[in-house]
């Protein structure tokens, strides 16, 4: 079942939609560089700003275009991406449990599911592990995530939120773009400066910022791409 939270399928010429496949296009342009993008997180300051809702429309956005893409929900604590694209998240597969048990060759079968587009598989975040951190610095978590590569054109990575977590610098570590989503009239500044000094304590960069959740006059969520400078739409002042 599609979840209403999928508003690229159910309005697909709203402005909304325009601004998601805005963002895929602004990141194959920061690949011009001869920077292959294979691996992209997308991460919040805080819990509510609407990561996992961006990141799910951002997997439509990428299958529309023809790319096969692998979605894994790494928010091992409070992840939905298995409620939005109505999969089962069954304790004996996700995410951690493939981590745990991942070898070269073996059948993703049992982790990988299909979604009600063809272009799009997922990996649901499993049970909730004693110690998320651990499982994502993992040398297994590496060596898996460079073999699903090989098998897709994009994986996206929902993340945790970063305040307070260690979670998405671990896996901005491995990833080849980050991006954040911030809401509108949510976060603050401080917040924001906050995640953004977390990666750059781990020598990373957040590639580009998103911001959600923006009053407009033709759309209710607005979502923009941007590339190291802060972003703010003057038509919702």
């Amino acid at each position: 079942m599609k979840s209403k939270d999928l508003v690229i399928t159910k309005n697909p010429k709203s402005a909304f939609a325009e601004s998601i496949r805005s963002i895929r296009t602004n990141i194959s342009f920061s690949s011009l560089d001869n920077k292959e993008i294979k691996i992209i997180i997308n991460t919040s300051p805080e819990a509510g700003d609407g990561k996992s809702f961006i990141t799910a429309n951002l997997a439509i956005a990428y299958a529309q275009e023809g790319k096969k893409v692998l979605l894994i929900d790494a928010d091992l604590r409070r992840g939905r991406q298995h409620t939005i694209f109505g999969v089962m998240n069954i304790t004996s597969g996700g995410y951690t449990n493939l981590i745990l048990n991942y070898k070269p060759k073996m059948s993703f079968n049992k982790y990988i599911f299909t979604t009600f587009d063809d272009n799009i598989d997922i990996i649901p975040t499993g049970p909730t592990p004693p110690n998320p951190v651990e499982l994502l610095a993992s040398e297994t978590n590496r060596k898996l995530l460079e073999a699903l590569k090989k098998k897709y054109d994009i994986i996206l990575m929902d993340c945790a939120p970063v305040i307070g977590l260690s979670d998405p610098i671990i896996l901005g570590t491995l990833s080849d773009l980050n991006l954040m989503t911030v809401s509108a009239r949510k976060t603050k500044m401080e917040s924001l400066e906050k995640a953004k000094k977390s990666f750059e304590q781990a020598n990373l960069k957040i590639d580009g910022i998103i911001l959600n959740k923006v009053k407009a006059s033709s759309s209710k969520y607005y979502s923009y791409y941007y590339n190291n400078e802060y972003y703010s739409d003057d038509e919702t002042n």
